[in-house]
Parts: structure tokens; sequence; C-alpha cells
């Protein structure tokens, strides 16, 4: 029996007995003593499950029977366990200081799991890299706020900067849903100023204060429409469809990429490639065509 499928078997000992006495407990499971007292320390120490031995009864059993409620979630095979410590280590990288004291408790009881199989976290964080491009500094206090808003669904007040004209404007806005968008953050959200949904990048938003205030809610496939069948980052209606053409060189870079989630894709017999995307700003195609 692999080490943990056995500790997926010791809550089904317990179940319905009073207390259990050691010989059966080496006998279901078929450990030897020593193993028994290794994986003792680690239920106890390791994956907090309370279990005693009753003199009285003679055997072992659970101090609190409920408990066992609250272990199933943190029961990972090695594989589980380590795909969860790649998807934190690669969040924490992605925006340091976003997620990551929030997940350090998980992170704690994850790098426990993985040691009694033997594998090294340090070892993960340190070979797991997440390299970033074109990415802009972000006030941590506002995405949280904007974060929050979102999901408790409340209206905030923002001082927005338009990059374009250099003027910051406050703006009431409800908040719809987040976007990560090429190593950057954006907020889309209708606009009570200007009656209509817009898109922010939250690294523009000079100050956030939260309203005691219900969300405006858009319906979920009007705003899909308005801010995803646009390409990229400059949301709204597509009003056209781009078709770009790239050389032999540059195809085999391009022809694996998702650009859009609407793009088609041709590869030609002589090694070049047709895209076609749609867009509603053609801003966004000049970087398309810098690739």
């Amino acid at each position: 029996m692999a080490e943990i499928d056995r500790y997926y078997a010791y809550p089904s000992l317990f179940t319905g007995r009073t207390a259990v006495p050691k010989s059966e407990i080496l006998k279901k499971l078929e450990i030897s003593s020593a193993t028994f007292k290794r994986d003792l320390n680690i239920l106890r120490d390791r994956l907090n499950m309370p279990i005693l031995y009753d003199r009285d009864l003679g055997g072992y059993r659970l101090e609190n029977p409920d408990s066992l409620q609250q272990l199933p979630g943190m029961w990972f095979s090695q594989e589980e366990a380590l795909a969860l410590m790649t998807i934190q280590t690669m969040i924490g990288q992605l925006e340091p200081g976003l997620l990551g004291p929030k997940l350090k408790p998980l992170q704690t009881r994850l790098n426990k799991i993985l040691e009694t199989q033997g594998a090294n976290a340090n070892v993960l964080a340190e070979r797991i890299r997440v390299v970033h491009a074109g990415k802009r500094r972000m006030p941590l206090k506002s995405f949280e706020l904007i974060a929050k808003a979102t999901v408790d669904r409340k209206q905030i007040e923002i001082v927005h900067l338009n990059r374009q004209t250099g003027e910051s404007i406050k703006r009431i806005i409800s908040p719809q849903q987040l976007i990560h968008y090429r190593d950057n953050w954006y907020v889309d959200a209708w606009c009570h100023l200007r009656g209509g949904i817009r898109s922010f990048s939250i690294d523009a938003i000079e100050s956030t204060m939260l309203l005691d205030k219900d969300a405006k809610d858009i319906d979920r496939e009007q705003l899909l429409k308005q801010m995803q069948s646009g390409y990229g980052i400059f949301g709204g209606q597509a009003k056209a469809t781009a078709e770009l053409k790239f050389t032999t060189e540059r195809a085999r870079w391009v022809q694996h990429e998702e650009w859009h989630p609407d793009q088609k894709g041709t590869l030609h017999k002589d090694g070049s490639y047709t895209l076609e995307v749609p867009y509603s700003d053609e801003r966004e195609l000049v970087r398309l065509q810098m690739v």
C-alpha cells in the first residue's frame, strides 16, 4: 500500500469505533510497529489528525472524531501537492505580495505533506521561474480593494489617469471582472460617469474608495460580447477582422500562440502563416506586427 493511501486508510479504521487495538491496526494496514510509530508522528504533527492512546480502552482513538471533517481538503497525494505548490509558486512570482501572504498557511501545510514523500518544496520554488515582459508597477492596496469590490459586488470610487490626455478623472464604477493580460491587470467595469462598460488598467488608478452601494450587474453575455469580441486589451465590439501574414521564420512562433479566442490561423505550404483576428482598436495590431 502506498504511503499516502495508508494515510487515507487511517480515518476509516476509527469510524464508528471507540478505540482500535494496535495489533488490529498493524494487521489491517500490513505494517510494522516502527512504521506505525512514524505514521502517528506524521498524522499528529503534520496532518493534524488527533490520534491518542487510551490505556483504559486498550487501544487508539480520535480525541475529537468530528475533527475529521476538516481534513479531506488537505489530504493530497505527492502529485497533487506538487501541482498545488507549482501553482502557488507561479502566483507568487506573477505578482509578488499579491496572494502569497494569504496562501502562506496553505503553503506551510503543503510543504509538510511534500516532506513526507521525500520532495523538497524549496527546490521546486528555485526551479520554477516566471519571466515578465512589459509588466508595469501596480499599487497592491488598489488591487486588493478592487478585487474585494469585484467579489463582494460593491461600487468603488476611483481616480483614473487617462494616459492619452494626461488627465486624472474621478469616477464611480461597478467592477464586473478582473483581467490579467500580458503581465498587467485590468478591471472591466460599468462606468457610472460615462454610462457604459469600460476597461481600466489598475496601475493607472491613482486612488480607490469602497462605497456602501451595490454594484450594477451587467449581463454576462453582454459583457463578454463587448469586452472580448474586440482584440486584446482594447475592449469593445469588434469592428473588423485583421488578416496578418507572417513569414516562415515568424510563423514558427505565431502559429503556436493564442492571440484571441476567436482567431483563425492557416499554415501555408511554403511555411508562411496567415492569422485572422477580430479587433476594435488598430493600436493592438501593432504589437502583433512587431512579433
